[in-house]
């Protein structure tokens, strides 16, 4: 096996605690691997990785090699891409990760122009609304919502996404339309189990302070479609992204409610492994994705 097919094999086992996924993920076979990293032990010396029945762990020598061995394959993906930031041209595999709502609505179409920009990129793309490793995973980038947790990886500023107050005139007709954030204890609420507050609504207005409003309903949910779509059929009040929202309140099927309080919004990020030697395919993308995401890209047509 050659040097740097040997790095990359050894960065996995480490990064996925398992040979046979780090062989998986190469292209080779287990038994090939083992024989690798015993010969690998024995010219260096030394025991890399400790194997028990949990799986792979890297030894103290070998956690310090593994740091070596991170670096190094990190400055060959960059040279790499050498060729290609002089072109101009990204090409390659580009790994994105992004969450099942957001993904569907706003990656989909965005990732199928960038591709049409850079025709020689191939694109796999996922959809988890779970916490996804990216280095054990391999992703090249992720796109995520809400304040960053401190951590090693790197991360980008693309935008902001709001949050809005609908309902559909059906329900507002036979229930009435709240004029003050209190006014929603009275009502059926949809609540989106994932984030804002579960069961308590947060509402902000210049010169007042915050309000808290404790809501229930009929329907909790972590899937926005299925909020948006029992809103619309009038079954209660729902807040969700603008741009979940956005087509069915231009088309008059739900409308904005409270429109002078504010909602907490969330932060975008694109957040990828390394903040070091980042790859030209990845910051092409996330270029892109800034350009798409500044101003008021909710209220645009994706």
């Amino acid at each position: 096996m050659d040097r740097v097919t040997g790095i990359h094999l050894f960065v996995r086992i480490v990064e996925t605690g398992s040979f046979s996924k780090a062989s998986t993920d190469l292209g080779i076979t287990q038994p090939t691997a083992t024989k690798h990293v015993a010969a690998l032990e024995e010219k260096l010396g030394a025991r890399l990785l400790n194997r028990n029945t949990r799986g792979v762990s890297a030894t103290e020598i070998g956690a310090l090699y593994y740091d070596k061995c991170k670096s190094i394959q990190l400055q060959l993906e960059e040279a790499d891409n050498l060729a290609t930031l002089l072109q101009q041209k990204v090409g390659g595999t580009l790994r994105i990760s992004t969450s099942v709502g957001f993904g569907r609505l706003l990656m989909v179409p965005l990732t199928l122009r960038f591709m049409k920009q850079h025709p020689e990129l191939t694109i796999d793309l996922s959809f988890e609304d779970r916490y996804v490793n990216l280095v054990e995973q391999g992703v090249d980038l992720a796109v995520r919502m809400g304040r960053l947790a401190d951590s090693s990886l790197g991360a980008r500023y693309l935008g902001t996404n709001p949050w809005v107050l609908v309902a559909a005139p059906a329900y507002l007709a036979e229930r009435g339309v709240p004029s003050v954030p209190a006014d929603l204890s009275g009502h059926d609420c949809l609540i989106y189990s994932s984030v804002q507050g579960d069961d308590r609504w947060f509402f902000a207005m210049q010169g007042h302070a915050e309000r808290s409003v404790p809501v229930k309903g009929p329907l909790r949910s972590n899937n926005l479609s299925a909020l948006l779509a029992a809103c619309r059929g009038g079954m209660g009040v729902a807040i969700l992204p603008w741009y979940v929202a956005r087509e069915s309140v231009q088309a008059g099927v739900v409308k904005p409610l409270l429109e002078d309080w504010s909602l907490p919004s969330q932060e975008i990020h694109a957040v990828y492994p390394s903040p070091k030697l980042l790859p030209s395919k990845v910051r092409a993308f996330i270029e892109f994705l800034q350009r798409e995401l500044e101003g008021e890209w909710w209220m645009k047509e994706m």
